[in-house]
């Protein structure tokens, strides 16, 4: 546990489950719709997978991942068919 303290000492904090199960399902939903894009050479669904595959690295609230997360699906969603 004293590992655990000195890293939070030095400012460095481990992501909530929550956060981590997001950053999952979003990377999964984000390759599907890389492999879709490439597939049908359609180039909004390859960006976008491209960009739920990414963004986690780049969003340190939670709440802001799953909120960034569920309007990129919808994206894709829509772009899908």
């Amino acid at each position: 546990m004293n590992e655990l303290q000195a890293l939070k000492a030095l400012g460095l904090v481990l992501p909530s489950p929550a956060y981590i199960v997001g950053a999952i399902v979003f990377g999964i939903a984000g390759y599907l719709a890389y492999r879709r894009g490439r597939r049908t050479s359609a180039p909004a669904l390859t960006w976008s997978g491209v960009a739920l595959m990414l963004y986690p690295y780049a969003v340190p609230q939670t709440w802001l991942l799953w909120l960034i997360g569920t309007a990129l699906c919808a994206w894709v969603y829509f772009k899908w068919g």
